[in-house]
């Protein structure tokens, strides 16, 4: 299973080209599951936070894969639909492991000079640093205040 793991700050180039952490390059040609060395990676809008999801291809497999469950033609179906596919990009990580970063992704995010890649261990997600921060902040305060354990384990 691809494992996403830390944060890492990197620069937008003027062209709207951004470096993918090698960690998280590694973790993408391990996740391409097709048996390659490619480090092929999707990016789509979240549609809960202004970032940029980023997934190995064999990752958004099984996330796409999930809307197979949902009635063939029913309006939860599209609507995921489009929000799964719509801003949707397959990516080729060029020589030094950088990619073109499409405009409306940026805009969704709000990128500008710096951003921050995270790790969220299936997946990684791409923020405006400040943005970050501050869902950070709230990640750690709702699992302090909610008293938030996994499965199986002691608080």
């Amino acid at each position: 299973m691809t494992q996403f793991m830390g944060t890492h700050r990197n620069r937008l180039d003027a062209k709207g080209r951004v470096s993918i952490p090698a960690t998280f390059r590694a973790a993408l040609k391990g996740g391409a599951g097709d048996g390659t060395d490619a480090a092929r990676v999707i990016l789509r809008p979240s549609h809960k936070e202004a970032s940029i999801e980023g997934w190995s291809v064999s990752g958004f497999g099984r996330l796409a894969a999930s809307l197979q469950r949902l009635d063939e033609f029913s309006d939860d179906r599209d609507d995921m639909a489009f929000a799964l596919y719509a801003q949707a990009s397959s990516l080729d990580p060029d020589r030094e492991g950088r990619v073109s970063l499409p405009e409306a992704l940026a805009a969704h995010a709000g990128l500008s000079e710096t951003v921050v890649f995270v790790g969220l261990g299936d997946r990684f997600e791409i923020w405006e640093p400040a943005a970050l921060e501050n869902r950070m902040a709230t990640a750690r305060a709702n699992t302090k205040a909610r008293g938030l354990t996994l499965p199986g384990t002691a608080a």
